[in-house]
């Protein structure tokens, strides 16, 4: 599907939030010096341990608020990487909780609605975590929800998980163009039955070759 043909019908576009609309890195990054040399590998076993721990929890059956699994995954990250001080924890923990947005995340926002099409977050994030980056991204005025797999206790690809978006927005999945940065959300996106946009800022190479995406973007500039 073309780029350009990809919001015919739709109802409303749900973004993922963390990587998406939110650059997860920018907490590290403001404290790079800190950390030292190891900063930008540091970030990405923090990141990948946040991830993994949501995906084997949910297919334990289990559910854990998203804020207590991004600080597990960083005391995971301190671990690996002895030799950061550990006295930048909080100030890690502060910073993840105020992520920068992307730069083209308002201004796609904004153009989205413009066009008559509601905007929404759908996040493994919990409330108070997605609260507090929305506000401080101020990203508020450009949303007009802003949803939690906390409300199903069970994180994305899970099926309840995108089942969220329909209930709240009174729309059906053919009404949805789902967002992402990450593979992964959207072949779990796909699969549900939304139209999917894959934001491939870093130029990865595709996977999930049956639960290909509708359209790929390099950013979300390229998207409209």
């Amino acid at each position: 599907m073309a780029v350009s043909d990809l919001f015919a019908g739709a109802k409303a576009v749900v973004f993922d939030a963390y990587g998406t609309l939110f650059d997860v890195h920018s907490a590290v990054a403001r404290h790079a010096a800190a950390i030292g040399p190891d900063a930008a590998r540091f970030s990405d076993v923090w990141r990948a341990k946040q991830l993994e721990y949501s995906w084997v929890l949910s297919l334990a059956g289990r559910y854990e608020p998203f804020w207590a699994l991004t600080e597990q995954a960083l005391d995971h990250a301190f671990a690996r990487f002895p030799q950061v001080d550990r006295a930048v924890r909080p100030g890690l923990l502060e910073a993840y909780r105020s992520l920068d947005a992307y730069a083209d995340a308002a201004p796609a926002l904004d153009a989205l609605r413009a066009r008559g099409l509601r905007t929404a977050i759908l996040s493994n994030g919990d409330p108070a975590m997605l609260e507090a980056a929305v506000a401080s991204a101020g990203l508020d005025e450009h949303l007009d929800a802003v949803l939690s797999v906390d409300a199903a206790k069970v994180f994305k690809t899970h099926p309840h998980a995108y089942g969220i978006a329909l209930a709240a927005l009174s729309v059906a999945a053919e009404d949805v163009v789902f967002v992402s940065s990450n593979r992964w959300d959207i072949a779990g996106a796909t699969a549900f039955g939304f139209r999917t946009a894959w934001i491939n800022r870093a130029g990865l190479p595709d996977e999930y070759a049956e639960l290909a995406p509708h359209a790929v973007a390099g950013s979300l500039r390229d998207l409209l």
